[in-house]
């Protein structure tokens, strides 16, 4: 490789990560913007002089304006909430004990989440659409994450796993956004609700009462 090569793909990697730094950037002054004065109220006006740039480059990395950037940046932190919360579950054997663990942790993550509690309970329409939006990408990383986990699971005769890791995505995503009469603090209470309306019909062995 010669030396202008090796310059030019240095000089790439460097307008790359700043590229991407300044994105993140953005992202983070719209969150604060938001946290501010919610989501109706954030202007590109208002995150530009948070980020410090102008708001012709919003533009130039959210070309799709106001309603990009704030899909973007709930995206990233969706998805930064399930890998945070894959992390602190992947110590623990065995999907009961992943689910157990991910319920309870999940639900202390959102209810402690300052900024998510005031949307849900100032602008419950406007956060319920954007989080709509994410909502198939969501479903989808986390099927394939319990599908993995059930590979090595004896599952009950004629259950089919990708089939299984979706009904158990949506049971996961819906328990933890309206628990209902289940109470997500009590592990015990969690593991019975894992093991009777999770489990109990994907993989042999366990048995609903146990």
């Amino acid at each position: 490789m010669t030396m202008t090569m090796t310059m030019t793909r240095s000089l790439t990697g460097a307008m790359a990560a700043e590229l991407t730094s300044l994105r993140d950037r953005v992202l983070d002054a719209a969150v604060v913007c938001v946290d501010r004065g919610g989501l109706g109220r954030i202007s590109l006006e208002d995150v530009a002089a948070q980020a410090s740039v102008a708001r012709a480059t919003i533009y130039r990395h959210f070309p799709g304006g106001r309603d990009q950037l704030i899909r973007e940046a709930v995206d990233r932190e969706v998805g930064r909430f399930w890998r945070d919360l894959a992390v602190s579950v992947r110590h623990l054997d065995g999907i009961e004990a992943r689910l157990v663990a991910g319920l309870v942790e999940a639900r202390a993550r959102l209810e402690g989440h300052a900024l998510l509690q005031r949307l849900l309970r100032q602008e419950p329409g406007d956060i319920v659409s954007v989080l709509a939006e994410s909502g198939p990408a969501v479903y989808e990383v986390l099927a394939t994450y319990l599908e993995d986990l059930l590979s090595i699971e004896r599952l009950r005769d004629g259950v089919d796993r990708r089939e299984a890791a979706e009904y158990l995505a949506r049971l996961v995503v819906s328990h933890i956004s309206v628990p209902g009469g289940w109470d997500l603090g009590d592990e015990p209470a969690v593991r019975r609700l894992v093991r009777r309306q999770f489990l109990a019909g994907v993989i042999d062995g366990i048995e609903p009462d146990r």
